[in-house]
């Protein structure tokens, strides 16, 4: 036997209001017109008599499925958690459903992961993924399905993006070392089809040649992980033996570098001062402690859900790109040239 499913005029007929005011109150968009004291007596009959609400019916109904897609290129980088978390705190507000999809920084995998999440109707989407040419992208505007990039955009200039402002955090890093007596210092960037690998990479070799100091000393990375940080630094150590400091292009680049420090008999900063990028969690617990580019994680996804619900509630709006700017955090892993 199937038990009957409780519905909003079943918690109504319990209570004793109209069953627009249940709905209301189980409504995050429009529980502000009820009291407290009703949506407390509401929320706890409707979890007592077993309550959920229909989704499917209600997006037929309003043609929304109220649920948004995201698409995050490894889901294990701890870059993208507290990006994710100041989506979800925001869309929560406004009753929507935040689906987070893993691409594995693979193309095909991406454009699969955009088909499904078209397949559950999503009324937006958040891309961490994108690359600077990126065929999801191209659809996602083609389809007219509200879009906001993350941390990375695109060569595009028609949609809506909240990014670092990448070419600051390089020039604060530089800044950092340079003040610290270092001339010599190379780059390992991250891949040059994503922004952050190409704009960052542009900016350390501008900067360099402004100062009049060598700026061939750049090293692209597979990948943003840790064992790309390894195999680029020990390619920079099998090109060039004078450098005395290295920007990485993130963090997880950074750890790859001290580990292959570590196994040539290296040690940081006393031989190679190290800086990353993007603070992410326990950089200040690790030995050394990274220096880094602190960035706006939370801050982010705020951002990126406000620009999204306006699109989706029709607000008047023009392509915005968002540019937070990130600050330098200074730990052990850099230091003065005796």
């Amino acid at each position: 036997m199937v038990d009957k499913r409780i519905t909003i005029r079943d918690i109504a007929r319990a209570i004793g209001v109209n069953p627009s005011t249940v709905s209301r109150a189980l409504n995050p968009a429009t529980k502000h017109l009820i009291t407290n004291e009703v949506i407390d007596k509401i929320s706890k009959t409707a979890d007592e008599m077993g309550y959920f609400p229909n989704r499917m019916a209600a997006a037929l109904v309003q043609k929304r499925s109220h649920i948004i897609g995201m698409l995050v290129p490894d889901v294990t980088n701890p870059l993208f958690p507290p990006i994710i978390r100041g989506l979800e705190d925001s869309l929560e507000k406004e009753g929507y459903t935040l689906i987070t999809v893993n691409s594995d920084n693979m193309e095909e995998f991406e454009k699969t992961a955009f088909r499904r999440l078209r397949e559950l109707a999503v009324d937006g989407c958040v891309m961490a993924s994108a690359l600077r040419k990126d065929e999801v992208v191209d659809d996602c505007l083609r389809l007219d399905i509200p879009l906001v990039l993350v941390n990375r955009t695109t060569d595009r200039h028609d949609v809506n993006a909240v990014v670092n402002d990448d070419e600051v955090g390089v020039e604060f890093s530089l800044d950092h070392l340079i003040d610290l007596g270092h001339s010599k210092i190379a780059h390992i960037t991250g891949p040059l089809n994503t922004s952050t690998g190409y704009l960052r990479q542009r900016k350390f070799k501008s900067y360099m040649k402004e100062k009049k100091l060598a700026n061939n000393m750049v090293e692209i990375a597979s990948s943003f992980t840790e064992k790309a940080g390894y195999d680029a630094m020990n390619k920079l150590f099998a090109k060039y033996k004078e450098f005395t400091a290295v920007l990485a292009g993130n963090d997880l680049l950074a750890l790859g570098c001290l580990d292959a420090m570590k196994e040539a008999g290296l040690s940081c900063p006393e031989d190679i001062s190290i800086i990353g990028y993007n603070d992410i969690p326990l950089m200040d617990r690790i030995k050394p402690a990274l220096t880094t580019v602190s960035i706006s994680q939370y801050r982010i996804g705020q951002r990126a859900a406000e620009i999204l619900l306006n699109q989706i509630n029709g607000k008047d709006y023009e392509i915005v790109m968002t540019r937070l700017k990130p600050k330098l955090v200074v730990r052990d892993s850099t230091r003065k040239l005796d």
